[in-house]
Formats: C-alpha cells, sequence, structure tokens
C-alpha cells in the first residue's frame, strides 16, 4: 500500500499515516508513505523515521507549497479554491513523478488522505490501482462552505469543488472519521454512502497511559530550564517563566489544552473563559496551552489575549513533538478543547486515554468522542458563559473529575485504540484491491 499525503506532517492526517504505517504490516500489509516535507518541523523523514518514507521536498522544489483547505490571510499555504487551472498543474505533475518514483502503479492499493492533486496524479500514473480515500474533514468544511456561496477570492472554487467530486467518485471506498460526516459527505460529494467506512483516528495504548509525573520537575524543565514558549515575531523560548510563576502548576488542577494558534481552536475564548471560572473556584487552577506552530497564528495571539485580560496563571509551552505528549497529559488534570471546527479530535482522546476527563464543544468529532456526565463535559460553540462554567466544575469537583477520568480511559480504549482500528482498516484495504480485480475480471 501507498500512503499518500500532500501537507507536510503538521496536523491531526499525518499521525493518522504515522500510526497506520506502524500497525498495518502486523495485519499483512507493507506501507510506503509519500509525503510532503518542509525543513524544520515539517520534516517529513524525520516525522516518519523508521518507515519507508518518500519526502516531497517543497523548500528543494519537489513540488510547490501545497495549498489549504482554510484560508488564512497571509499564511503561504493558500487556499485551495483561489488556485488557478495553471497552479492546479503544476501540482499535479509534480505529484504523479513522486508517486511514480514511489512505484505507485505496481501498488496493490492507494491510501490517499483528504482530496488533492495527489487523486489527479494517482489516475494519471496508476490508473488501474484502487484507491481508498481518506478523508479528515477539513476538506467537507471548505466544500460545504463552496456550496454556500463561496468568499470573495475563491474565484476557483467550482472547478476545484467539481475535482474533488471526480476524485471522490473515483475511491473504491472512502474513510471517514465518524458517522456524522457520512450525510455530509453524500451532500458536498455527491457519493452512496454504502461506499463510506467509518473508521475514526486512534491512538496508541502502550504510549498514551495514566502515569505518575514529578510535576515540579516536569512543568520546571518546559517551562523554566527549557521553555519553548514563543510571543508574535520571537523566537522559540522567547515566551519563559521563573521558578515562582509555575508554583500554581504544583499545586492546583491543572488544564491543558493542545493545538495549533489558529483562529478555529478559540484560544483566545478559552482563556477569556478561564479568567471568568478563576472568579468562582476556590482552588488556585493553572491552564497551560501546548502547541502553537513558531511563528504561525491567526487572529489573536494567545498572549496578547493574557495581557489584555490580565489573566493570571495561564502558560504558554510552546509547540513540542507528538512523543512529548503523554508526559504533558500526566502532568495535567483535564484535557480541554474550544474549538468549533475540530472534525475529530485526536488530542482528545490521546489525553482521556492517560485518565484525563475532557472539556470541548458540542459539536462535529468532540461531539462523539465525549460522552457527558460520563466521560466529560461538552458545551455549545462559541459560547464563554457555558465553557467557563464547565472548567469551574472541573476545578472544584476533584472527585467527580477523577470519575470521570477514569471512565474516559474505559471508554478510548474500547474505542479509539489502533490495533483494532488497523485491523478494520486492512479489512477495507482488502475489500477494495478485491472489488477492482472482480470489476475489472468483468468488463473483460
Amino acid at each position: 500500500m501507498i500512503s499518500g499525503l500532500m501537507f507536510f506532517p503538521r496536523g491531526g492526517s499525518a499521525h493518522v499515516a504515522r500510526a497506520l504505517a506502524q500497525e498495518l504490516p502486523a495485519t499483512g500489509w507493507e506501507v510506503t508513505i509519500v509525503s510532503g516535507s518542509l525543513a524544520g518541523y515539517g520534516d517529513a523523514a524525520a516525522f516518519y523515521k523508521g518507515l519507508d518514507v518518500r519526502p516531497v521536498d517543497f523548500a528543494a522544489g519537489d513540488a510547490p507549497m501545497h495549498p489549504s483547505f482554510e484560508d488564512r490571510p497571509g499564511a503561504p499555504d493558500r487556499v485551495f479554491a483561489a488556485l488557478d487551472d495553471a497552479a492546479y498543474e503544476r501540482h499535479v505533475e509534480a505529484w504523479a513523478r513522486a508517486l511514480e518514483d514511489a512505484g505507485a502503479a505496481d501498488a496493490d492499493v492507494l491510501h490517499l488522505h483528504h482530496l488533492t492533486p495527489v487523486d489527479e496524479a494517482a489516475a494519471r500514473v496508476a490508473p488501474e490501482v484502487p484507491v481508498v480515500g481518506h478523508l479528515h474533514g477539513t476538506e467537507l468544511l471548505m466544500l460545504e462552505r463552496i456550496a454556500a456561496g463561496p468568499p470573495a477570492g475563491w474565484s476557483h472554487a467550482d472547478a476545484w469543488s467539481t475535482r474533488m467530486r471526480r476524485w471522490a467518485a473515483r475511491c473504491e471506498r472512502l474513510i471517514l472519521l465518524s458517522g456524522s460526516q457520512v450525510a455530509r459527505a453524500r451532500d458536498v460529494l455527491g457519493i452512496d454512502p454504502a461506499r463510506c467506512v467509518v473508521c475514526p483516528n486512534g491512538f496508541d495504548p502502550d504510549v498514551f497511559r495514566p502515569a505518575v509525573v514529578d510535576r515540579a520537575a516536569h512543568w520546571r524543565r518546559h517551562l523554566v530550564a527549557e521553555p519553548h514558549g514563543w510571543r508574535p515575531g520571537g523566537e522559540e523560548g522567547s515566551v519563559a517563566y521563573s521558578e515562582a510563576e509555575i508554583e500554581p502548576l504544583t499545586r492546583g488542577p491543572v488544564l491543558l489544552a493542545v493545538g495549533r494558534f489558529t483562529e478555529v481552536k478559540r484560544l483566545g475564548l478559552l482563556v477569556r473563559a478561564f479568567a471568568a471560572a478563576q472568579q468562582r473556584v476556590d482552588a488556585r487552577p493553572a491552564l497551560v496551552l501546548l502547541g502553537g506552530h513558531p511563528g504561525e497564528w491567526e487572529d489573536e495571539h494567545p498572549l496578547q489575549v493574557i495581557q489584555e485580560t490580565g489573566t493570571r496563571d495561564v502558560f504558554l509551552a510552546g509547540w513540542h513533538d507528538h512523543a512529548a505528549l503523554p508526559e504533558f497529559f500526566n502532568a495535567s488534570d483535564a484535557v480541554v478543547m474550544a474549538s468549533v471546527a475540530e472534525q475529530f479530535g485526536l488530542v482528545l482522546v490521546e489525553g482521556m486515554a492517560c485518565g484525563l476527563p475532557a472539556v470541548a464543544v458540542d459539536r462535529f468529532g468532540p461531539a462523539d468522542i465525549v460522552v457527558p456526565a460520563e466521560t466529560g463535559w461538552l458545551v455549545p460553540p462559541d459560547d464563554v458563559e457555558a465553557l467557563a462554567t464547565a472548567l469551574a466544575a472541573v476545578v472544584d469537583d476533584a472527585a467527580e473529575r477523577r470519575r470521570r477520568g477514569a471512565r474516559a480511559r474505559e471508554d478510548v480504549l474500547e474505542r479509539f485504540a489502533w490495533p483494532a482500528l488497523a485491523e478494520r482498516l486492512g479489512a477495507t484495504l482488502e475489500d477494495a484491491a478485491r472489488a477492482r480485480t472482480e470489476g475489472l475480471s468483468a468488463q473483460k
């Protein structure tokens, strides 16, 4: 199987591709990854170390910088819907070379993440090889926005919508992250729901599990001795803290939010809700924001909100490798996500696997992951008051926090552990290969 990703490893789809490449050999599949790559945190060779990876280096000119399904002013990756036919062809030609070099025509199945020009490249260089598409949700959001009337500047939206529908139609099977995505995919892509397979993202149960962590030492290392936080215009490490400042992290409940500093993550709203919650509780909680790719943010930088509101005990821990997450979770008491457009929410699952209850928005992926009153709290989107109330409940009721955290681990072990999900995907790949073979035989 060849796993194709146009994007350099930064978001959830890369973590999914890596985990599946590690797990699928146990089900009989050999995996080659063809992935976009960018020096630094987006280095595909480093991210997929130990696996058969063929990086497509944007800086070296292997392909143009990938576009995005999101429209972020000033970002180097422009929204797909704004790219003209000539730009589209440049992407297709580059990825056709990459797939050809990786031996795509000799593969049994192509597992292509999202719907991108990689799909068109596959159709040109390996037309007889069956394709299993893997939708992660951001492509659905762009298509839904086009259907509702594309924003100004999306001058090629209709062409991209047509292409993506064509690529979806060519897939033998389409992997979706949740049952709620099936109807959405049907509406915007015009596909038969019978061809859809629901296979959520997962976690490694040997890695994400409860563990004893020396909290004082952990937070001292990452916030004082070796800081990764950064301020607008500043380098990584430009935000650091003193021993006295991090004291609340060693005593009170710690709330952890993990993710990029993008507008949909609503980190500014989270900081404001935390400030409101602080006024209602007896304990002195702390909020840690883990993530934020250095130099990348949209709308309000969290540090600006912290300074403008005067909110105390909010800490920027910066960007860390995925392997560091279990220790951060185990040094915390709850995982929090204010995002209003999270198509799945893998960090919720990973935090819950470490025994943390979750606080998230009752929408899209988090609504399928968190069970209210059992494994965490769900709140309406963009509701500061409701989020503040939930955070206060987490902080003030330690017994309930621990109960929901224990139940959260039990629940995600049953539903989201990678070994079982890899078996499901392996069976889907076999089914797709068999369906294509039977179809070709019938034509003859």
